[in-house]
């Protein structure tokens, strides 16, 4: 059963990106009525448009990664365009493996997974995800990496730090939404790759 203090929190964050993404969307619609009726167009519309669009991608992602699972699937195409609009200007490259529609639990383990080795990864990388027989691997590459091991730590000891910020809190989710999965989650961090799975 599912950890009440994580559901609730879960319900928070869905009701909060569903409550954003209409006006978020409405602004969008109206700037591309103005782009249609041949309005103002130069750096500070496409600033607009580009804050708009970085903004409708975040809320998308934290949506699922954040909010209430459910019993839904999801279809690759709308996770890969999901992925592609969060990440697009970014260092990162992301890949994701599987082919086929995944239970909407699943991927947002492996968004919430995706957010803790992006943390480890703050000067680029390539990051792929894959699926085989019912196991998550999520494999990411890099020059350099960045690893705060006491935050790390908290995947395996499923205790939050007193001094945990916002940012980090995939950090302190992942293990719970997993062990109420029945799952734990493994980590192996070599010099320039980190491998997590679940």
């Amino acid at each position: 059963m599912e950890n009440s203090q994580v559901n609730l929190s879960a319900l928070i964050g869905s009701r909060i990106c569903h409550d954003l993404i209409s006006p978020i969307g409405a602004i969008n619609n109206g700037l591309e009525l103005l782009d249609m009726s041949g309005g103002q167009s130069g750096p500070e519309m496409e600033l607009i448009q580009e804050s708009v669009g970085n903004a409708s991608a975040r809320i998308r992602y934290f949506r699922v990664a954040f909010g209430a699972a459910g019993d839904q699937t999801m279809g690759r195409s709308e996770i890969t365009s999901i992925l592609a609009d969060v990440m697009h200007g970014a260092r990162l490259d992301v890949a994701w493996g599987p082919m086929d529609a995944q239970p909407r639990s699943f991927v947002r383990l492996a968004f919430l997974a995706l957010l803790c080795v992006e943390a480890a990864m703050p000067y680029g990388g390539r990051i792929e995800i894959s699926q085989q027989t019912g196991n998550w691997l999520l494999h990411g590459r890099a020059e350099k990496l960045n690893i705060d091991e006491p935050l790390w730590d908290v995947l395996y000891t499923k205790t939050v730090p007193a001094d945990l910020r916002p940012a980090q809190v995939q950090f302190a989710l992942l293990p719970l939404i997993a062990a109420d999965m029945g799952r734990s989650v493994t980590t192996e961090i070599g010099q320039d790759a980190i491998k997590l799975g679940f």
